[in-house]
């Protein structure tokens, strides 16, 4: 067991929110040109290739109990959802819009959290998270009269990353995040390769695989390799820091990908949104603040 850090816990948030929508940006840029089972395959097989060594070298135990195993598989199932259907929003929506709208994820984190973890909210933080979800309505402009129901996909993301959220949570205390991960890794390319199989086939087209170009597969295994760190660091983050207390660092993912967005697609926000981001980035901040309060204080209470 670990005890919490939540300072720790912030910062390894802060690089999991500039290294995923960063993975992300990529995927967009081979959407059009790579199947989304592929692209998911990828990403995961680069995950245990990565991270299998390292448990190896470390000696790291791969081995979990079978109520943490159970656990692990349920997480890794919601691991290739989540991140297929934001590949999928990604094909139809610019890469901060589709981020801006998973963030209704926050609001349900904190629910679950209360209900399911008994973890205490605390109105400031909960002030902080309902701030910066005001900040993600002046972000969020996607026309659904021009993409239809693909403007919803990142509703679904926020579902199931919220749930993937909590199962790490309940897990990451007792795990090492190295093997982990690496296991999660080797699970997700076992229950992807038969449906890739599967879709080559039946000439499902997100189901197929394509030999990529040089330049598409350094980009491939780019996305594993971004994946990989990044979710390890959200895995530490929560070994160190409450959900609740999380979630309202994860609003810095919109500038983030709005900067990438610009940098890869062009895509700038107007004013409104730059507000937005502001207004985001200030509840972060102030969330940072109240966690160093906290902190100085003996004994430590929820606020």
């Amino acid at each position: 067991m670990t005890h919490d850090r939540p300072m720790l816990g912030l910062l390894l948030m802060t690089g999991f929110c500039v290294l995923a929508p960063l993975g992300d940006g990529m995927a967009k840029l081979l959407s059009e040109t790579v199947s989304l089972g592929a692209l998911l395959f990828v990403r995961f097989a680069a995950q245990a290739v990565f991270l299998g060594p390292v448990v190896w070298a470390l000696k790291l135990n791969w081995r979990m109990p079978s109520h943490i195993f159970k656990l692990v598989v349920v997480r890794t199932i919601l691991h290739i959802m989540g991140i297929g259907l934001m590949f999928s929003a990604l094909r139809y929506l610019p890469l901060a819009d589709a981020i801006a709208i998973a963030f209704v994820m926050p609001f349900i984190m904190l629910l679950l959290g209360r209900l399911v973890l008994n973890e205490e909210i605390g109105s400031r933080r909960l002030i902080a998270c309902f701030v910066g979800f005001i900040g993600t309505l002046f972000v969020i402009q996607p026309s659904f009269t021009a993409v239809g129901y693909a403007a919803l996909l990142p509703l679904g993301v926020a579902l199931v990353f919220a749930l993937f959220m909590l199962v790490t949570r309940q897990i990451a205390k007792v795990t090492d995040p190295i093997a982990l991960q690496a296991v999660s890794g080797s699970l997700a390319s076992l229950i992807l390769l038969p449906a890739l199989m599967f879709g080559q086939f039946n000439d499902i087209a997100d189901l197929t695989l394509q030999i990529p170009n040089l330049t598409t597969a350094w980009l491939m295994l780019a996305i594993g390799a971004v994946g990989t760190i990044a979710h390890l660091l959200m895995t530490w983050s929560l070994r160190y820091a409450p959900s609740a207390t999380l979630a309202p660092m994860q609003y810095l993912e919109i500038p983030f990908a709005t900067i990438i967005g610009f940098a890869l697609f062009g895509d700038f926000p107007n004013g409104l949104s730059a507000l937005g981001i502001a207004i985001t980035v200030a509840a972060g901040l102030y969330v940072i603040y109240r966690e160093q309060a906290i902190a100085r204080q003996i004994p430590s209470t929820q606020q």
